[in-house]
């Protein structure tokens, strides 16, 4: 397979005609040089741009890892394992991080990957465990390192790296420019792909400034939440707790939100994401975990509550919409009290938010949990064919379904939820009772 002309069947099974220049570049550069630093903004592609040629430098005869890619957390992760699972190769990924069942990751390590893709404290878990065979992995990708970095996987980083003996392709990969690239990576004088434009702020994005007129500004916020014709947003905000009141207080305004942050546990992020993704919640409120590597749809809207300390995060932010051809627009909600950042035009375009404030229309759909997936042989086609010829569902009833090892999800038109689970709760798919109910919404703890 020519790299610059990929087999048409991965292109297709992705959904795209053809690479992109910057996707092209990297094909030759990462098989023909040994240190690579890929620097290209968030939403261009990085992650095909990678695969590819990896995908090249596998060897069928080699039954353990041979590429292993360190990334700064699990949803980034997933998101990778899909594009890879997506291009319909025949060799097998592996994803491995902190959340995830041990025993479920060791037991899919005794048929050893070809490509291995983790957090960096689950792999030195695994390394420390012996739980797979590193002496035959020869490419070493760090997505998004700088992130790994800040994160402070300093340690593990370097533990796994100081394990790796036989590596001889090291790709780093960003989304951010000038960054200290530590010794223990081993990259020595990398050939640097930068595709990252001198201007952050591109043509197909707007920024507008919103003026609070009070210090709290969540009447700001819901005002102009009202004014955006009922479209979905990412809300930004610097703090764990923030990110929570905010969410609470639009939900008791009648606004469907909700949260997302680092200090959830993984099962309730997952639960937050999928809302999120299949229409249920039209709003996440969030920190700027969310700002790169999650597998969420494209935003018209992105609101900064609070804008971030340095330059390159607002940039990442503002990454969540107006990708590649689209528009988009970041809305920058500030008080006169608050001290202006070098880095921000404040002679931007205001916003001028209408006094009376319509709430948006509600969420469409209503997301149902099921206590089986992969693991008990569920897939999608099981859940469509069950809620189809046992619930009743006709085809613009039933929207985005997502199975997960032991759980799935599914979202169901509003209207039609109280009669399909009436209609299936003595019903059997494959032969086995599973529960299925309405998922709980990801409620702050002392409401639990």
């Amino acid at each position: 397979m020519n790299t610059k002309d990929p087999a048409n069947h991965i292109l297709s099974n992705l959904g795209i005609q053809h690479l992109n220049p910057m996707q092209e570049v990297a094909q030759d550069a990462i098989l023909n040089d040994n240190n690579i630093l890929l620097l290209s903004p968030t939403g261009s592609g990085k992650t095909l741009a990678f695969l590819l040629p990896i995908l090249e430098l596998l060897q069928p005869e080699i039954l353990s890892v041979q590429c292993l890619l360190l990334v700064p957390s699990r949803e980034l992760a997933l998101q990778i394992e899909q594009v890879w699972k997506k291009m319909g190769t025949t060799y097998k990924v592996n994803v491995c991080y902190g959340g995830h069942s041990l025993d479920t990751e060791i037991k899919n390590l005794s048929n050893p990957p070809a490509i291995l893709i983790g957090t960096p404290g689950r792999i030195a878990d695994h390394l420390d465990r012996e739980t797979f065979r590193h002496d035959k992995i020869q490419t070493l990708v760090l997505d998004e390192f700088d992130k790994s970095l800040q994160l402070g996987f300093h340690e593990q980083m370097s533990f796994i790296i100081s394990k790796l003996n036989k590596v001889n392709k090291r790709i780093l990969v960003s989304a951010t420019s000038d960054i200290e690239i530590p010794k223990y990576t081993r990259v020595v004088n990398p050939t640097i792909l930068d595709f990252i434009p001198e201007h952050t702020t591109e043509s197909n994005l707007q920024i507008k400034l919103v003026v609070s007129k009070e210090k709290d500004k969540i009447g700001s916020l819901f005002q102009l939440i009202c004014s955006l014709k009922s479209e979905s947003a990412i809300v930004f905000c610097n703090h764990r707790d923030a990110a929570e009141r905010i969410s609470d207080t639009l939900n008791q305004k009648g606004i469907y939100a909700t949260y997302y942050h680092g200090g959830m546990d993984q099962d309730e992020r997952e639960r937050a994401l999928i809302q999120f993704r299949n229409g249920s919640v039209s709003y996440l409120i969030t920190t700027d975990l969310a700002a790169r590597g999650l597998d969420i749809p494209e935003m018209n809207h992105v609101i900064h509550y609070h804008l971030p300390s340095k330059p390159d995060e607002f940039t990442h932010r503002n990454g969540r919409t107006a990708r590649m051809t689209a528009s988009g627009t970041a809305y920058i909600i500030t008080h006169d009290s608050e001290k202006q950042l070098d880095y921000i035009d404040y002679s931007l375009p205001i916003l001028q938010l209408p006094n009376e404030s319509n709430l948006p229309k509600p969420p469409q759909f209503q997301t149902i949990y099921i206590s089986g997936g992969k693991k008990n042989k569920l897939n999608k086609i099981d859940i469509v064919g069950f809620f189809s010829q046992k619930g009743k569902l006709e085809k613009g009833d039933l929207g985005l379904i997502e199975v997960k090892d032991f759980v799935s999800f599914a979202a169901v038109r509003f209207g039609k939820v109280k009669e399909l689970l009436q209609a299936i709760k003595d019903q059997k798919m494959k032969g086995k009772k599973f529960k299925i109910e309405v998922a709980r919404k990801v409620l702050k703890k002392e409401e639990e």
